[in-house]
């Protein structure tokens, strides 16, 4: 029997149902708004996989063609591999549902969503967030849930709840929030330069957002909920930990205050490699697997690392825990890139290039659910092994570099000037060396590498993170915490939060919040927000010192541009049938000429020789004729009553066989003959755009400016032919 509940959501209506279809899942949701309709399904294996050490969850999120009424493109009309748009929707959904599943639980459980209905309008992404809490809450899966998810814009000052993709283009903020009954759990999005204080006053709403729609699953739960199955999970036996940790005892500490990162690794390693061996000894190889060495290990370095932060008020590299690493960089260090930097902070360090191509180059991808359909500006983040000091699997980018490298793009994105700018612009942020938050180096090196490559950034953007250790009393609640700024690799693996934020000096442009945590208050976030801003200035005021300022000049390199308007009717002459014209211009000039609906004709080159041949020409092509004006013009074709002369580039006009010379002529061909150039007069254009041309007056006129003579009158009149 399935159950429906309707959530209130501002002026609109979320729709949540189970029990109507895919009843074989674990627990299986449909989520309705207007005419949008995903359905998210969630399945957990019976038992763990023999070995398994680690949590297998797998989110999918497709949306498919047939859902807005459409064909798929490409040859075998089926949908392929996850869009990029697919991908960072997984990436939505996974990172704030995976912190709620038990620590030590190792069973594998898929989270699948399909978009089945889509209107255009509302965007399915925060639907099937919602729909995974959901599915996740009716099913008999472990899972400390619920969680509500809405998506916040802000037009004219006002916060909107699930804005339309029509509203989205008026909205100067676009915050993806996730939250339980009473905390922040996850975010993500961007904004055109927020203050922080408006920025918190959006998580608020949000989360006010979010309450009906977390009730109206615990109805559904309590409805439709099956009964949560017993678990086994797997975890150090406790004398095995205990002995662990006796054996390892102060040394740890000392391990772990290694400035360097690989210097700490190296010593962290050589003691439970030791600790490791005297466990085997003591407890036996089927009771001490690598898992469980690995397992306590774990254990281990968490509980010191946090006692250091906690209780002595030490960070692992030494700094206080408000100060961000040493940062320096360069600018225009390699010379073919338009533009180019290097960008480090401590032992994180981003190589970024930039470069500028024509509007040709701009990214367009298929939207069935609505949306952009075209990007003209791209960020592609690259992390390979060797970042890490390590070997691993060569292969294209995974979902984490997806995910970087959209979340540096929108932090950046903001403050191009893209409406007007004639250019498509790319940066590839190439990681060469990692020890935390290389999106946010990425966001900083590609802001330094727009700039060297000339292209007018609004202002700069910078960007940091911020970490906390928190530790709860006996009734849950937090009882006290520190933050970090500029967490470090170790600071994220074994503390609670990586909240990042990047922005300008006068507001915030792009951010994302992970936690380990089941949430954080919303006054922590706002201490959190604040850290954020005094580290962005500092971080801002280093960079300034590195190149303050957009170049004047772009590279040499770079491809230059020139902007024509002409008539819109012209620009079918321009093209010409079939586009010979434009493909004839194109192959004479060297250029790359991309035409407007409206008449604007933007010419690229990296050569003045080019730019100038297709410049002229396109100007001369959809140039109108002007009454009384002389040019020189060629005789293209040849007839008995006179002959007809390309006088602009692809324009030619009717000189009658009277209009020919000062007398009488006999043959058209006694005086002309194909191929020759001569010089023409505008005598007018009739109703149809037909030109009428006259070498006669062109001569006389010629004859007038020139004072008369021989040699005028030779050039304007050949010697007739027998």
């Amino acid at each position: 029997m399935s159950e429906k509940i309707t959530a209130p959501l501002g002026d609109k209506r979320i729709i949540l149902e189970t029990g109507k279809i895919a009843k074989q899942a674990d627990g299986a949701v449909v989520v309705q708004m207007g005419e949008t309709i995903v359905m998210v399904a969630a399945v957990a294996a019976s038992k763990a996989k023999p070995g398994q050490e680690f949590f297998p969850l797998t989110v999918d999120y497709r949306e498919k063609a047939a859902a807005a009424g459409k064909f798929p493109g490409g040859y075998f009309k089926r949908e392929g591999r996850p869009t990029e748009k697919e991908i960072l929707t997984c990436r939505l959904i996974d990172r704030p549902i995976r912190p709620l599943f038990p620590r030590g639980w190792y069973n594998e459980v898929q989270v699948q969503s399909i978009v089945l209905s889509a209107d255009g309008e509302n965007d399915p992404d925060m639907l099937s967030l919602l729909g995974a809490s959901a599915a996740l809450m009716v099913s008999d899966i472990p899972w400390d849930g619920p969680l509500g998810a809405v998506r916040v814009g802000r037009i004219n000052g006002k916060f909107v709840a699930n804005p339309t993709h029509a509203q989205m283009t008026e909205s100067d903020l676009d915050l993806v929030y996730v939250g339980n009954s009473a905390d922040i759990v996850m975010y993500e999005g961007s904004a055109k330069e927020i203050t922080e204080v408006d920025f918190n006053a959006a998580l608020e709403f949000a989360q006010e957002s979010c309450k009906p729609l977390i009730a109206a699953q615990k109805e559904l739960a309590v409805r439709a909920g099956k009964k949560k199955r017993e678990i086994t999970l797997n975890i150090v036996p406790e004398a095995i930990l205990k002995e662990a940790k006796a054996l390892a005892g102060d040394r740890i500490v000392g391990a772990l205050l290694t400035p360097a990162k690989l210097a700490r690794e190296a010593a962290v390693s050589a003691i439970f490699a030791e600790v490791g061996t005297k466990l085997v000894e003591k407890f036996g190889a089927e009771k001490v697997t690598e898992f469980v060495i690995k397992d306590a290990s774990y254990y281990i370095q968490k509980e010191a690392v946090r006692n250091l932060i906690l209780n002595s008020g030490k960070r692992l590299d030494g700094r206080t825990f408000d100060v961000v690493r040493p940062i320096s960089g360069e600018v225009g260090i390699l010379p073919r890139a338009h533009g180019s930097a290097i960008f480090t902070r401590g032992e994180t360090q981003a190589v970024t290039l930039a470069t500028l191509g024509t509007s040709e180059d701009a990214q367009e991808f298929d939207s069935y659910t609505g949306g952009e359909t075209e990007k003209k500006f791209i960020l592609h983040y690259n992390f390979p092994n060797f970042s890490v000091g390590e070997t691993g699997r060569i292969s294209g980018p995974g979902r984490r570099e997806i995910g970087h490298g959209a979340l540096a793009e929108r932090s950046i994105e903001p403050m191009l000037p893209l409406k007007d700018y004639p250019y498509a612009i790319r940066i590839t942020s190439e990681i060469m060396e990692s020890n935390g938050s290389t999106s946010m180096a990425s966001v900083c090196g590609g802001t330094l590498a727009l700039m060297d490559a000339g292209v007018p950034l609004i202002r700069p953007v910078g960007g940091i993170s911020i970490g906390i250790c928190a530790e709860y009393d006996d009734r849950d609640k937090m009882s006290r915490y520190q933050l970090l700024t500029d967490i470090i690799g170790w600071e994220d693996a074994f503390c609670d939060m990586d909240c990042k934020i990047a922005g300008t000096e006068k507001g915030i442009t792009g951010f994302q919040l992970d936690l380990k945590l089941r949430g954080i208050p919303h006054k922590l976030m706002t201490e959190t927000v604040e850290r954020a801003r005094v580290a962005r200035l500092f971080i801002l005021g280093e960079m300034a010192k590195i190149l303050a300022a957009p170049r004047k000049e772009m590279s040499k390199y770079a491809p230059r541009i020139v902007t024509v308007k002409i008539n819109p009717e012209k620009i079918g002459a321009l093209i010409g049938p079939g586009g010979k014209n434009i493909k004839r211009l194109v192959e004479e000039s060297g250029c790359e000429i991309n035409i407007e609906d409206d008449g604007t004709v933007n010419i690229y080159s990296v050569s003045e020789e080019g730019m100038k041949i297709a410049r002229d020409a396109i100007e001369g092509m959809t140039a109108e004729a002007e009454i009384g004006k002389v040019y020189r013009g060629k005789v293209v074709t040849i007839k008995e009553f006179g002959c007809f002369v390309e006088f602009l580039p692809g324009r030619d006009g009717l000189c009658h066989i009277s209009e020919l010379a000062n007398f009488r002529v006999k043959q058209t061909e006694d005086i002309v003959k194909m191929g020759d150039d001569i010089w023409v007069k505008c005598l007018g254009v009739d109703e149809k755009g037909r030109v009428k041309l006259s070498r006669k007056a062109a001569m006389e006129d010629r004859d007038k400016e020139m004072g008369g003579g021989e040699s005028i009158e030779k050039e304007r009149e050949p010697v007739q032919r027998n």
